[in-house]
């Protein structure tokens, strides 16, 4: 690591802190970074904008910049090693940790692949259920993604008014879960209760009033020349290279790449539900914008569509009593 005058002898010094030689340096940077002309500057990785995860070594010429240079590997958290020596139920709460604005999403990937895996059976309330609830963590997770989005930019009041609405699904997450975040909630063979009666109020209030919010939100940003200028030709992402790089989700939909695993592999029951795939045509930052805020209005159709299908009554849970643990009231009479 260098962390020592990277110029030559005899030219004004530029400090930085490097993991490489001085000569790697010089190849990835321009000269005059090395004659201290454009000015090296660490970004991250304990930096709001870097959001923990990553460090930035930027090149700046004033305002402009020059060159960026990524070092990522700050997030590991020895997950895939933990879960080893854990039971299927006991590794759920594992995956809420991978990624904590989309736990949901997590838990069910967990779940679908111990079920195929086993092949355990799903109960057709607990799919509907379970895509209720993952349309609920997608619209949480793009909530954060705009409105960190807009703060990075200096729009606050983007951020005030995507947290509101999101404060409104983490309560629903802990109606269900008891928990806000990590709620560990879907669970191999289907969930780990049914929903509460408290739930299908507060949902059906949310389905009511997020449109105008979708609507709040377009109102501020989708003609607003500061948004529109730092979005608009900004972090162009071409469709092969967003393959190339691994890029899924509504990134690689907003570079135009017609992918979205429930169309493409559905699961839960997804190929049931009538819904759109929104796409890009840039492949830039407003263009993943305009993706998130089409997905808004796809979840909630999608969230509709499990409501009026949803089995008034069942279980939701398989019966499997190889992987789903016997019911208290059994234990006291029953092997």
């Amino acid at each position: 690591m260098v962390t020592k005058d990277i110029a030559p002898q005899g030219e004004k010094n530029v400090e930085t802190t490097w993991e490489g030689s001085v000569e790697e340096l010089r190849g990835l940077v321009s000269e005059r970074a090395m004659t201290g002309d454009t000015m090296l500057l660490n970004m991250g990785p304990h930096h709001p904008s870097t959001h923990g995860v990553l460090r930035l070594l930027l090149e700046l010429d004033g305002e402009e910049m020059v060159s960026i240079l990524p070092d990522i590997g700050f997030l590991h958290t020895g997950i895939e090693k933990s879960i080893e020596d854990k039971s299927y139920e006991k590794g759920v709460p594992l995956t809420d940790r991978m990624d904590y604005l989309s736990p949901i999403s997590n838990n069910t990937a967990f779940c679908l692949a111990i079920e195929k895996l086993a092949d355990i059976d799903v109960p057709e309330r607990a799919q509907a259920i379970r895509v209720i609830m993952l349309e609920l963590q997608r619209i949480a997770s793009h909530l954060v993604w705009l409105g960190t989005g807009a703060l990075d930019m200096g729009a606050m009041s983007v951020f005030l008014y995507a947290f509101i609405e999101r404060e409104k699904i983490l309560t629903m997450f802990e109606m269900a879960s008891g928990q806000r975040l990590m709620g560990s909630y879907i669970r191999p063979g289907g969930l780990w209760r049914d929903l509460p009666d408290e739930f299908y109020p507060a949902l059906d209030k949310f389905l009511a009033e997020f449109p105008k919010a979708i609507e709040d939100y377009e109102t501020l940003l989708k003609e607003n020349p500061i948004w529109l200028d730092r979005t608009q030709g900004v972090g162009v992402l071409e469709p092969d290279v967003a393959l190339a790089l691994g890029v899924s989700g509504s990134s690689l939909r907003a570079s135009g790449v017609n992918w979205d695993i429930r169309k493409a592999m559905p699961y839960s029951g997804y190929e049931k539900y009538d819904f759109d795939v929104p796409l890009g045509e840039h492949g830039d930052v407003y263009d993943r914008y305009r993706v998130r805020i089409g997905e808004f209005w796809e979840s909630l159709k999608i969230i509709k569509q499990a409501l009026k299908n949803l089995p008034k009554k069942g279980v939701f849970r398989t019966d499997n009593s190889n992987f789903e643990p016997a019911a208290r009231s059994e234990l006291g009479h029953s092997m």
